[in-house]
């Protein structure tokens, strides 16, 4: 994708801001995010539909997180050449195919198979959103451009999840798959109305991604986003055994709510600061997350340290993905779908390594081990993000 090179789109060079733009690929990351999410709120009644074990319909958010995993280098790489719109209209059609037959499915195996297609289309669509959204306006408004296009990501955590698992148990799973079907249907014609077409990469720039692995700053930011990640996920997979473990088991929802809540704080801080503070505004969120884990370590005990303290992880993790993203597209450059699917990999990566190093640290030592582990891999973040100052985190960008 030619983000520095190619005239941006409507709105680049006029006093208007394209925010109806921003917000149709807003709408495409939370379509993401709650097809990803929403099986997990909703285990028991897709069960008893498709007549499984809930060990079994878990496998839906993990085939999910596999096709995204496995599909976004390759196929972000093998499409550079392709016009931006119509490739964005493709990975959103690809979830009202899925979506729609999972609504419809009595087959454990057809609804598996459609959630992988879900999951490709999400790693392809993931690539996508941060390069589109900077190729819509100038250099100086790159940051908040991203940051309007990812605040999908946290409202579909924060909101959209609890809201599906309440309307699950009141109307069926199905509806709300087929709700999301819709959705996307809606969404398919606000990006064909609102959203800019780009060319796609000249054959003469395109990249392979082991050349783009090893530009300068790239294997810094994606370091950063797995060591973060994995660090959010050890303790958000585990939130219920922790909570279970300091006698908050009975405020679960309200301790992810105060998470939520903080995480949309976060991204709005994210926003109006980034254009001229992304590498302190890194630095500040890996430290602020760091103090949270090491508050849940030590006093845990205490209900009001674990509330703040989770506000401060939501308030750290929110704008993380705008962060990473903002710091790839400037890095990168022409090479930012390529490096953007590196990232989409790094995320799974992160997502699917915190349920199982999680798992293996709650069994082996307990959830007194998660603090610990969380503060190492928070160090190593910290020490990488300090030393990238000339590529990745480049201080240049303040």
């Amino acid at each position: 994708m030619e983000i520095s090179t190619t005239p941006p789109g409507p709105g680049a060079n006029s006093a208007s801001f394209p925010i109806a733009s921003l917000l149709a690929l807003a709408l495409a990351g939370f379509v993401t995010i709650l097809t990803e999410a929403l099986p997990a709120g909703l285990l028991p009644q897709i069960s008893a539909g498709l007549r499984i074990s809930e060990a079994l319909a878990g496998q839906l958010v993990t085939v999910y997180a596999i096709g995204s995993m496995v599909a976004a280098i390759p196929l972000t790489a093998a499409t550079q050449g392709v016009r931006r719109r119509p490739l964005l209209l493709a990975a959103i059609a690809g979830f009202v195919v899925a979506n729609t037959v999972t609504t419809f499915s009595d087959n454990y195996v057809l609804t598996m198979v459609a959630r992988f297609l879900a999951g490709v289309s999400a790693g392809l669509l993931w690539a996508l959103l941060a390069g589109y959204a900077a190729r819509m306006v100038p250099e100086h408004q790159k940051g908040r451009a991203i940051a309007i296009a990812m605040v999908g990501t946290p409202l579909a955590l924060s909101l959209g999840v609890p809201a599906g698992t309440f309307l699950g148990n009141l109307v069926g799973w199905r509806i709300c798959f087929g709700i999301m079907s819709g959705l996307a249907l809606v969404l398919l014609i606000w990006v064909s109305v609102k959203v800019p077409d780009y060319a796609g990469q000249p054959a003469a720039k395109r990249l392979p991604p082991s050349h783009v692995f090893t530009m300068p700053g790239v294997r810094s930011v994606l370091f950063a986003v797995l060591a973060f990640v994995l660090a959010h996920n050890i303790l958000y997979t585990y939130i219920a055994p922790f909570l279970a473990a300091v006698r908050m088991s009975d405020r679960t929802d309200l301790v992810l709510l105060v998470f939520g809540v903080t995480s949309l704080l976060g991204i709005w801080i994210i926003g109006v600061l980034i254009d001229r503070h992304l590498r302190m505004l890194t630095l500040a969120s890996t430290v602020l997350f760091g103090l949270a884990a090491l508050a849940l370590g030590m006093a845990s005990d205490a209900s009001t340290v674990v509330y703040a303290a989770v506000g401060a992880w939501g308030l750290a993790f929110g704008g993380a993905a705008t962060l990473f993203q903002t710091a790839l597209a400037k890095t990168a450059k022409d090479a930012a779908d390529v490096a953007q699917s590196m990232l989409v990999t790094a995320w799974n990566m992160a997502i699917a390594g915190g349920g199982i190093i999680g798992g293996m640290l709650l069994d082996t030592f307990g959830v007194a081990a998660f603090s610990p582990a969380l503060l190492v891999l928070l160090t190593a973040m910290l020490a990488v993000v300090w030393h990238a100052k000339r590529h990745g985190f480049s201080a240049a960008w303040r």
